[in-house]
């Protein structure tokens, strides 16, 4: 790669070390053997650190603000990290001791961090670390997915019918943000496994074929997508929404990237996709789609492609073995191939000029780290704003593991 600047980056400035992340009593009928660990204050800014991640947070999932790490813990608790050294600031949680847990979303607008556990859906105050507003579903019920966008938060969960092949009768929920109020529900035909998807005054969700739109405020449906084209799965970022194949699907065969309006759903012109199966993407403010697709016959490391929404042209493809990405301060953020000669390291990317860029465009590379291991199958969290750090989530070994971004 022409121009590629390799940079320190991945210093070991403290070594991992247990952390007991306590969980306690929240808002329910369902009391916890633990007790909840009150809010630490925080100050001075984002740094090189690694932290083993608890038992409970090792079986949920990590977040981040540009002010903290959040991981929910299994089934329905929330754990807050220190930006400056990775320690646990606060802790929510969990109302029971079984269960698993199936996500969690953060919402810095309002800070709030939100969880599903089966039929529980939960949230924590980011601030003052303690349990916002808690709701259940009846028995025989659970929440699927979650979304969420500045005031409001969604879930997709069954309804009162048992669900049918291709997902029929959930029932969206929209709750507000800070309180957890009830604002709206909707019983919706949507495969959980093909996004939520917001932008501004709009929430999309999809059966697997048709795309559907709904007034963010209200639940009634504003569009949908055209009988003619098939929408497994939307990706959407800015004021961007792309309708593309399902990394689910056993087919060999894809229906076609395209772009939406997101207004009414018709299909835009959209470049010509390369063909193979789209595994997962993730859209920049100004437009580009960078796509991991691989072969569905031979599956393989798969290839970063990156797209062009406006002009709707392929910018350039990058060979990877892994499908983590995330984007910062305009450039593409993945790990580089564990068959590279620099081989499983962060590289950033610029999102036009791709890994031949040159000059200030070309790629930068972070030293390598225990963490960052191909055979560790890390994953990426990039908390976004200027805190110039992403987190690395081995999955072997768990840990958090905070890096200066190349």
């Amino acid at each position: 790669m022409a121009g590629m600047a390799i940079l320190v980056g991945c210093s070991d400035a403290q070594n991992a070390q247990p952390n007991g992340s306590g969980t306690g009593a929240g808002p329910g009928p369902v009391a916890s053997s633990t007790v909840a660990r009150p809010a630490v204050a925080v100050t001075g800014p984002w740094g090189a650190w690694t932290k083993s991640l608890s038992a409970r947070e090792a079986s949920g999932t990590c977040g981040a603000t540009a002010h903290q790490v959040v991981c929910s813990t299994a089934p329905d608790g929330l754990v807050g990290r220190s930006r400056a050294s990775g320690a646990v600031t606060w802790s929510v949680p969990a109302t029971g001791t079984g269960g698993k847990n199936g996500g969690l979303v953060v919402e810095a607008a309002d800070e709030r961090a939100v969880t599903i556990g089966g039929r529980v859906l939960r949230a924590a105050n980011l601030r003052t670390g303690k349990a916002a507003w808690t709701h259940r579903l009846p028995s025989q019920h659970s929440y699927l997915s979650i979304a969420a966008a500045p005031g409001t938060v969604y879930a997709l969960g069954t309804g009162d019918s048992v669900p049918s092949e291709g997902f029929t009768d959930l029932a969206l929920d929209a709750f507000r943000a800070s309180d957890g109020a009830p604002l709206w529900q909707k019983s919706v035909d949507a495969d959980p496994t093909g996004g939520i998807a917001v932008i501004g005054d709009r929430v999309y969700t999809t059966d697997g074929k048709k795309a559907t739109a709904r007034d963010a405020r209200t639940g009634d449906t504003v569009a949908t997508s055209p009988s003619a084209l098939e929408c497994p799965r939307l990706i959407f970022g800015g004021r961007y929404l792309v309708c593309a194949g399902s990394p689910l699907s056993a087919e060999d065969t894809f229906p076609p990237l395209r772009r939406l309006d997101p207004a009414t759903l018709q299909p835009l012109a959209t470049a010509e996709d390369t063909g193979m199966k789209p595994e997962r993407g993730v859209i920049s403010s100004d437009g580009v789609l960078v796509l991991h697709e691989d072969s569905a016959e031979d599956p393989g490391g798969g290839t970063w492609n990156a797209y062009d929404l406006e002009h709707h042209r392929r910018l350039w493809s990058y060979d990877t073995t892994t499908d983590e990405a995330g984007l910062a301060g305009g450039r593409f953020v993945t790990f580089t191939p564990e068959n590279a000669s620099t081989r499983d390291r962060v590289i950033t990317i610029d999102l036009r000029a791709g890994p031949d860029g040159t000059g200030a465009a070309a790629p930068r590379i972070a030293a390598w780290c225990p963490q960052t291991k191909s055979g560790e199958y890390p994953l990426l969290i990039m908390p976004g704003a200027d805190s110039g750090h992403a987190v690395v989530e081995p999955r072997k070994h768990r840990a958090l593991r905070s890096i200066p971004l190349p």
